[in-house]
């Protein structure tokens, strides 16, 4: 079964923004993609991985070699994309499906979007009834992986963006920031994504000032109904948030001071010296570098911000090693079981066939000399013909198994099936026992398993 897995795409990794842009329109009408992916020739199963760092083509069925080609055509659309595709069959897919999911492919190590974005991916291929199987398998294994990655290791907590990483510092004054007050000066991108994460903390209230009232009040209007309460000011009115701030984030630079130690110090009182912390992100800086000798009042720079940064970005590397272990261990174990079950067809014709000949024989035996035996001695007789035929059947079996799990079943399972004259239909050979492949329940194939986050 892992050697039906076919995998072809383009991402960060492989080409340029402008080639991306190209192949990204794949994207643009799911279902009318799928539908392509459903024609390609040799092609039982697909899926459809699109985000704004990756195109990917994921799919099962035979030969591999003309399921890639397949994809290959798809994607020759764009010929100028060609160049830059990358191709992963069996193990090799697998691994990159467990890595993307577990975000160690991602542009920023450790993110926690791409897993979501692969969950819609297999919703919408399993809403298009194009998934079977493998991919059912796989992808809900690599669900299960990302889990795992998540739980055992700090690859997504350290915080990489300058923004997460300013947060993470007024964590180290305040234990949480629920319920604080925000006054965040500046109404671009920066302060967007401050406001963002502000509010998925559950402040107690965010101001925007802006020198231009209109982008402050249109940001501000973002966030309504978001839960907390999100107002606009103009930056000639940010010395009357003083006693009410607990956190001043500038995102904006400026010709001069926007908050200065003589605007704070006579509203410290009238705070009751609460803590302020006070992070700039603006170069230059707009909040002046003073305000620290205040009591009670905590200043970080950009500069302070960046180092934060960077010390994440290697802890995040080093903790990207560990789930790259797991990854590995997690493919190793999971080809493992799927090789081992590649057999089973053969092994169930295998036990039936013993069973048939144990049930038999003992009937042949019971017939000539039932009437003497009492109804114990009988079920003993019977016990005794299955039991040398599981003692028979145990090492071919083993062995089977074993041969299957090192990739080596074909010719075991073919002599087996021909020594013991065994049928085994063709289609069972692709067909899984009830049950996932580690053992637990399978789940309904129409939904993907789902994350308990």
């Amino acid at each position: 079964m892992i050697d039906r897995l076919v995998l072809l795409g383009v991402s960060h990794q492989s080409a340029p923004l402008a080639v991306r842009e190209r192949i990204a329109r794949l994207s643009e009408d799911p279902t009318l993609s799928l539908q392509r992916l459903r024609e390609v020739p040799g092609v039982s199963e697909g899926m459809l991985l699109s985000t704004c760092n990756r195109v990917e083509l994921y799919g099962a069925g035979q030969p591999a070699e003309k399921v890639a080609d397949g994809f290959r055509q798809m994607m020759a659309s764009e010929p100028d994309v060609l160049p830059h595709l990358y191709e992963r069959r069996g193990e090799a897919a697998l691994r990159h499906l467990f890595r993307v999911a577990s975000s160690l492919d991602s542009m920023v190590v450790g993110e926690p979007q791409i897993l979501g974005q692969l969950k819609q991916a297999f919703q919408r291929a399993t809403a298009s009834g194009i998934t079977g199987d493998t991919l059912h398998r796989a992808v809900g294994r690599a669900f299960a992986v990302a889990k795992r990655v998540r739980t055992e290791t700090a690859v997504g907590r350290a915080a990489v963006s300058m923004v997460h990483a300013a947060i993470e510092l007024s964590e180290r004054v305040f234990d949480s920031l629920a319920g604080k007050h925000v006054l965040l000066l500046g109404a671009g991108e920066v302060a967007n994504l401050a406001t963002q994460r502000f509010v998925a903390h559950r402040v107690g209230g965010i101001v925007i000032a802006n020198r231009t009232l209109a982008r402050a009040q249109a940001l501000a209007q973002r966030f309504a109904g978001s839960g907390v309460q999100v107002r606009a000011i103009s930056l000639e009115e940010v010395g009357e948030q003083l006693v009410w701030a607990d956190l001043v984030l500038s995102a904006v630079a400026a010709d001069r001071l926007l908050l200065t130690r003589e605007q704070l110090r006579p509203k410290l009182r009238s705070r009751r010296y609460r803590p302020l912390m006070c992070i700039d992100l603006a170069v230059p800086r707009s909040l002046d570098p003073r305000l620290g000798s205040l009591e009670n009042v905590f200043v970080k720079d950009v500069d302070d911000v960046g180092q934060l940064v960077s010390l994440n970005i290697a802890r995040r590397s080093e903790e990207a090693q560990r789930a790259e272990r797991i990854v590995d261990s997690e493919v190793q174990i999971f080809a493992r079981v799927l090789r081992g079950r590649s057999v089973a067809p053969v092994l169930a014709a295998l036990r039936q066939r013993g069973d048939q000949i144990a049930r038999e024989e003992a009937q042949r035996t019971l017939q000539r000399i039932g009437a003497s035996l009492t109804e114990e001695q009988g079920r003993s007789v019977e016990a005794m013909a299955q039991a040398i035929v599981k003692k028979l059947l145990h090492e071919p079996t083993a062995r089977l198994r074993t041969a299957a799990e090192a990739q080596a079943s074909s010719v075991l399972a073919d002599a087996a099936g021909e020594l013991f004259g065994l049928a085994v239909p063709a289609e069972s050979l692709e067909a899984f026992p009830e049950g996932s492949p580690d053992g637990s329940p399978e789940g309904s194939r129409d939904q993907p398993p789902e994350d308990e986050d």
